[in-house]
């Protein structure tokens, strides 16, 4: 029985003032990765495409892990674009030669009352064919099920980037630009005899 699954999800975060503009951080698509999903799960395959080995996920009596390729790209604005180009269902083979995953999303900064916010949405849509014993359960409460299962997934990788994200990005900002009196310190430690 063929099934289509469907979650979306909006972020709009205000992103506290930092000596470096968050568009320079968002310029460096690894970073962003890093931030939404934990690194240890995190492949790097080149510059903008990352293999993300996901989390073990519950389908009614189902166990399965999705291995998704993304794509990560930002323009010169820091809009940063993600759309997913291959995905591998671990668990169950027959799902996994009759499943397809798409994810696009798009994180973009902008101004509201002169301060900066992030704002951004994510579409995940999978459609797959479910193994025989499926078909006897109705439809509505399989799509139920599944839709609830993508939109705790959207909302996880929601809440890491409200959280991770800003933290990640106040680090950089202060390792890329150090304060005045450190620098000053430095250098007159460099001059010391």
């Amino acid at each position: 029985m063929q099934t289509q699954f469907v979650a979306s999800q909006s972020v709009q975060i205000a992103v506290p003032e930092q000596p470096v503009p968050i568009q320079h951080y968002l310029r460096q698509p690894q970073r962003l990765v890093q931030a939404l999903v934990d690194p240890t799960r995190i492949e790097e395959l080149s510059d903008e495409l990352f293999r993300l080995k996901m989390r073990p996920l519950s389908f009614m009596t189902l166990s399965i892990q999705p291995i998704v390729d993304l794509r990560v790209w930002a323009e010169s604005d820091g809009t940063v674009h993600l759309t997913s180009t291959n995905c591998e269902l671990r668990g169950v083979e027959y799902i996994n030669q009759r499943f397809a995953l798409n994810l696009i999303g798009k994180l973009s900064p902008c101004q509201f009352n002169g301060t900066t916010h992030l704002k951004g949405k994510a579409d995940l849509e999978v459609k797959v064919e479910l193994p025989p014993p499926f078909s006897f359960t109705p439809k509505p409460f399989l799509e139920a099920t599944g839709n609830a299962l993508l939109k705790s997934v959207l909302l996880t990788i929601k809440q890491r980037l409200m959280h991770q994200l800003l933290l990640d990005y106040r680090r950089w900002a202060s390792a890329t630009n150090p304060q005045p009196s450190a620098i000053s310190n430095q250098a007159s430690e460099s001059f010391e005899f």
